[in-house]
This record gives structure tokens, sequence and C-alpha cells, in this order.
């Protein structure tokens, strides 16, 4: 059974949601909350598997509360709900871990296979605002290349910082706190740079990055 919870400051789409989601045998609303920070709580308290978050909320809107819930939560997924497309606010949410962004015009059916589907550990966007994001992003990003065993290797701008923050001896949890990145994710960036560049350990990776002038 999933379980999912909302987050939204308008009685009646909770309720309309939570019906909808409810017909299906496999969804649960575990419990609904008016803004981010009655989230987090109830996150802390019911530790539902899927929040589908409001960005538009008072006292604290989705924007912090996805901060929140994937400071403490790490294995809680966090969808963007909303009606509009705001890039900035939702590179901010992807920024802190949101795991999805949709907007509330979808249909019933993509609704709950969003949920199912963000459970299961996909990564969930509208497709017009994963566009406009990937431009943005491509447009201000700068992209380093180090070599390591004749192999030439992109590496992004959060890559660099964590290797910067390697270096500087951070632990996991400190590298997390630094970028606002769940120690999960943290984890998973590292693991896959060690990959890309074919090395071991942290220690190979600081050495590297020493020798190549890239920090």
């Amino acid at each position: 059974m999933i379980k999912v919870l909302l987050a939204d400051d308008q009685l009646l789409f909770r309720e309309g949601v939570k019906k909808i989601l409810e017909q299906d045998k496999e969804i649960t609303v575990v419990g609904c909350a008016e803004n981010g920070k009655e989230a987090f709580k109830l996150c802390e308290q019911l530790s539902p598997d899927v929040v589908l978050m409001d960005i538009e909320m008072p006292v604290c809107d989705g924007v912090e509360g996805t901060k929140l819930i994937k400071s403490k939560c790490m294995r809680t997924k966090v969808v963007m709900l909303t009606v509009f497309n705001d890039d900035e606010k939702i590179q901010n949410a992807l920024n802190y871990g949101a795991d999805g962004y949709i907007l509330k015009d979808i249909n019933q059916e993509k609704l709950v296979l969003t949920v199912k589907g963000v459970a299961a550990g996909l990564g969930i966007m509208h497709k017009d605002t994963y566009s406009n994001i990937i431009k943005k992003v491509n447009s201000h990003s700068k992209i380093s290349i180090i070599e390591n065993k004749g192999l030439n290797v992109e590496l992004s701008n959060r890559e660099l910082s964590i290797i910067r923050l390697i270096v500087d001896g951070k632990s996991n949890k400190e590298i997390a706190e630094s970028i606002y990145l769940t120690e999960g994710s943290v984890r998973n960036v590292i693991s896959g740079i060690l990959k890309k560049l074919n090395l071991k350990d942290r220690t190979q990776l600081g050495i590297l990055a020493v020798k190549s002038g890239i920090i």
C-alpha cells in the first residue's frame, strides 16, 4: 500500500484529490496539511511514501516544506503540484530534493500513475516545465572536463561543488547541509562521479581533483 500525504491550503482541493487517489486499492491518503510546516510534522509522525505538495501556501510554502521534509525524511518522495509554471520555484524545489513536478490540470488517471511512479523511484515532471528548466540550466551552466586513464569526463557545477567539499574534508552530511541536498542524494552523486572517472573511493577522487587543478 502506498501511503500519501496531501499538502495544500485549499480544503476542497485536498478532499477532491484524496477521493481520486483512494479509488485505487494500492493507495491510501494518511494525512492532509495546510502548509509546508504542517506537512513536515506529519511526515515525521506518519512516514508517508509520497507527499503531493502545493508550491504556493501561506506560513510555509512548498519549496520550504520540501527542504524541511528532505532534511529529515529522506525516504519520503515529494511531488510539487500547482496551477502554473514557475521555473525559479520549481528549480529551487528540485535543488532541495523534490522528486517531481506536475500541474494541477493533470487528469485523474495520470495523477494516480504519478503517485505510483514516484513511489517506485521514478522522477516525474511536466514535459513543458522540464524543457524550460533544462534550457535555463544549459544556458547558465559551465561544464568542466577532467581527464583520467584516457577518459575525458564532463563534470557539472554541482559535481564540482561536491568534489571541492570532499577535498575540504567534508562528510556526506556536511556536504548535504552545504548544498541543500539529502545525504542520499549526495552519496548518489559521488557514486556517479567515481563511476564516470573509474575511481575506487573519495581519496582517489580528491587526489585527482588536486592534480588536475579543477578546484
